[in-house]
């Protein structure tokens, strides 16, 4: 593991004014938050000749590539068949962590899940848009009310370091770093409202489904740890921060770097009795088996990253998240709820996941927005001191920052 910027230690452990017309969800209120209607993203009704697909009942889910509404960027999707799991480590799996059991029965339905981790040519997209949502505030464009609130985000403030979080390289292709988990949801809302897909954080029961590609071991790739340079980029080969997303070789589902590279944030507030909460009501589905955040922290991380071990990046590995520690350096009062500034944030990222079936509203939201109390206030704060501001997000957006940008 690898302490910096102090010093590497080794160790074996875990503006414009224009009038325009804007739109909410209000006559949505009352239905799944899922955007589109007619033809589904990722669905065929033929089963592809080649490449992966999942059998559902309008035909085969499939992987497609979504492209960023306003850019050239895309994201590609993969799908992951559902099924069951047992969720956790063995109790005789080496270098097993407590908090790692009981093993629990877990029920996965069908999703699609990103090829890789977001980028930083991916994230900086949302980062831009804290300049723009602070020029609609200044011009009175799509302002947000109590009416609206609930289709607004807000993205990350600007850097009060850059030189940290971009200590390793900001290259376009590089995995995105140092975001809170709110950060990461609200990225997650951003881009949903303004594809009308519903994009989000997993679970930890769905992305250790994902991560273990099918397989029971500890690793994707078996229960040894000699083929990791493979399959993933950890303290041994990657003394030059996070690598560029996709570089080494994918487990069975096709998703690449969910093992090392960077830790993944997933919505879960971590708990030391591990999943005991759950025992008696397995089997379980994986997007109930889920402790709702009521603090910033701690929060389940997974997968692990280029700065830890391999016993740290095995595909039941837990990290808790620890806001005093990880946003130690940050002088601003509260701290951030949008970045981190301590090890081991330089290796904290996140990807995408998205449900086969939509989510509830209710429960979507869930994933989209906060449930911490703390965080909320601390976001509250931001804004009545001006450090932050909320943008109203749907298909629409896009369109408006285009012309924004033409008559600036």
């Amino acid at each position: 593991m690898k302490y910096l910027p102090t010093k590497i230690v080794k160790t074996s452990s875990l503006c414009l004014a224009f009038s325009l017309t804007f739109f909410t969800a209000a006559a949505l209120a009352d239905a799944p938050d899922t955007g589109k209607s007619g033809s589904v993203e990722g669905i065929a009704k033929e089963k592809p000749s080649e490449g992966p697909s999942v059998k559902v009942d309008e035909g085969y889910m499939v992987p497609y590539t979504m492209t960023i509404p306003g850019t050239d960027l895309t994201i590609d999707m993969v799908p992951v068949p559902g099924g069951s799991f047992l969720l956790g480590s063995p109790e005789d799996e080496e270098d097993r962590g407590e908090a790692e059991g009981p093993q629990i029965k877990v029920n996965v339905d069908p999703m699609w899940v990103a090829k890789t981790e977001i980028n930083w040519a991916q994230y900086k997209e949302f980062m831009s848009l804290y300049n723009v949502f602070k020029e609609f505030e200044r011009e009175g464009i799509r302002p947000v009310d109590e009416s609206n609130m609930a289709d607004a985000i807000t993205a990350p403030t600007q850097l009060y370091e850059p030189s940290f979080t971009y200590e390793y390289g900001e290259r376009p292709e590089q995995a995105a770093v140092t975001m809170t988990q709110y950060a990461a949801q609200q990225f997650t809302k951003w881009l949903s409202r303004i594809t009308g897909e519903q994009y989000r954080l997993p679970t930890e029961a769905e992305w250790e489904y994902a991560a273990r590609g099918g397989k029971a071991t500890a690793f994707s790739w078996g229960d040894s740890a000699d083929d990791i340079d493979d399959y993933a980029w950890y303290y041994d080969n990657a003394d030059e921060g996070q690598e560029a997303v996709g570089t080494k070789k994918p487990n069975p589902f096709g998703l690449h770097d969910m093992h090392g590279n960077v830790a993944e944030w997933t919505v879960n507030q971590y708990t030391e009795d591990g999943y005991e909460s759950f025992a008696e009501k397995a089997p379980i589905n994986a997007t109930e088996v889920v402790q709702w955040p009521e603090t910033s922290s701690p929060c389940v991380v997974r997968g692990g990253s280029w700065e830890m071990d391999p016993e740290e990046l095995r595909s039941a590995a837990r990290l808790a998240s620890d806001d005093i520690e990880w946003k130690d350096s940050d002088p601003n009062f509260p701290k951030s709820p949008w970045w981190l500034t301590d090890y081991p944030s330089r290796g904290i990222g996140f990807r995408l996941f998205r449900s086969y079936k939509p989510l509830d509203k209710e429960t979507i939201t869930k994933f989209w927005d906060s449930t911490s109390g703390e965080v909320q206030l601390d976001v509250e704060s931001r804004v009545m001191e001006g450090r932050g501001g909320y943008g109203l997000v749907d298909e629409k957006l896009p369109e408006v920052i285009k012309a924004m940008k033409e008559n600036q």
